[in-house]
């Protein structure tokens, strides 16, 4: 019984940590939450939270004249492309070994965070075919690996986008991919009790990270939420590869 209230207990700290992470800085609840949900509930369910939970946020975060802000032209092609390849990745993640997808999941977090983290300039992300590639990318590393963002990132750091413009654009993005997302791979089959504490630290990290949006420089911050998703790329990595 201890057993259980404490992994219950893990499962809210966790997505408040994720949600106050988003609320701070615009990003990172998938890149902090993904690994941990998906050691403790294992892949497809981990995936399947991480889902619900960044969609939730993201459409918060678009309330209060957020939607104003968002270049709708310009996410056509990003959603368009996702939609496409959102079914390839829960296609792909119901076949592969849990210990494989264990692997795979810590391969891309830690990749996608190492790439922003560099804020490489990509020639291919340029342009129309550039948001095309980066939503193709996103949709199947979401519904895959619940980390749709980093390739929308890459893109707008190719774009030229401030984090302002970037901010609402991605949380659009975010709410229409992990839509598909969760269409794809159903919702998380949680008891009660798991339920009531994720929406607990939802709301928690709601809560801390706006307390906190004015007291934390944005670039500490997100440097911050950037080293603590590899780190938890890594050790989901270092999980799957030891139990292949």
């Amino acid at each position: 019984m201890s057993g259980c209230c404490g992994a219950e207990l893990i499962l809210g700290g966790i997505v408040m940590a994720g949600a106050s992470v988003q609320w701070l800085t615009g990003m990172g609840f998938a890149l902090i939450a993904v690994p941990a949900l998906v050691l403790l509930l294992g892949p497809a369910e981990g995936v399947a939270l991480a889902n619900c939970g960044a969609g939730a946020i993201c459409a918060l975060g678009l309330t209060g004249g957020g939607w104003r802000r968002v270049r709708f032209a310009a996410m056509v092609p990003l959603v368009a492309a996702s939609a496409c390849t959102v079914p390839a990745g829960t296609w792909v993640a119901a076949r592969l070994p849990e210990p494989v997808l264990l692997a795979g999941t810590g391969t891309l977090v830690s990749l996608a965070v190492l790439l922003v983290m560099a804020g490489m300039r990509v020639p291919a992300l340029n342009g129309v075919k550039g948001a095309l590639t980066a939503g193709a990318a996103g949709g199947f590393m979401n519904s895959s690996a619940g980390v749709g963002g980093p390739p929308v990132s890459l893109y707008a750091v190719n774009a030229g986008w401030t984090v302002r413009e970037f901010v609402p654009n991605a949380q659009f993005y975010g709410i229409v991919v992990n839509a598909f997302s969760a269409a794809a791979n159903g919702v998380p089959r949680l008891n009660t009790s798991l339920w009531t504490l994720a929406l607990a630290g939802m709301a928690a990290g709601a809560f801390i990270g706006r307390a906190l949006a004015t007291r934390v420089p944005e670039r500490g911050a997100r440097l911050l939420v950037l080293l603590l998703a590899l780190a938890g790329g890594l050790s989901t990595l270092a999980k799957g590869a030891w139990e292949l």
